[in-house]
């Protein structure tokens, strides 16, 4: 699909040109920084993050191996000690809780590279290096039978460049 790539030198533009798309409802919006910026959270208004729920699992993933290996290891090789139980859980709650960070971490630090497209193979449409210096972009994907509103829309807001790219 196409869209259309505006530069804007100042912020304040940039936020307005952002609200004003989306007010329209002309595609899907796209902002690149040089610097995050909160303002643009507050325009945007994401849904909390997925990569979470990765974080959850992977928890209770290690939680319950690190209680289950070794109770397994002691059925299957029992030590019987002073006729304490042979599969106690107090003694491997320290095991459970290591393997609760290390492998919540590593599913926080999967879902993070899976839902972030890291890395990536393909080149990002709409980006220019400017917006790495110093200036802001917005990248909108829309029809063609719609860009002719965007390109109004970002040069009334103050865009210094609009631009159709593929």
């Amino acid at each position: 699909m196409r869209g259309i790539v505006g530069v804007f030198p100042e912020l304040d533009a940039t936020v307005e040109a952002v609200e004003e798309l989306k007010k329209l409802r002309l595609g899907d919006v796209t902002i690149y920084t040089p610097t995050p910026r909160h303002e643009f959270e507050d325009v945007i208004k994401h849904p909390p993050s997925v990569v979470r729920r990765y974080t959850l699992i992977g928890a209770l993933l290690g939680c319950t191996f690190g209680y289950w290996i070794p109770i397994w290891i002691s059925d299957y090789w029992p030590l019987v000690v002073g006729g304490k139980p042979i599969a106690s859980w107090v003694p491997y709650t320290i095991i459970s809780f290591e393997l609760m960070v290390l492998i919540g971490s590593l599913a926080t630090v999967l879902g993070l590279f899976i839902h972030a497209g890291i890395p990536r193979i393909t080149h990002t449409v709409g980006y220019d290096p400017r917006f790495s210096d110093g200036d802001f972009g917005i990248w909108v994907e829309c029809r063609p039978d719609e860009q002719e509103q965007v390109r109004r829309v970002l040069r009334e807001k103050g865009a210094a460049e609009v631009s159709g790219d593929r």
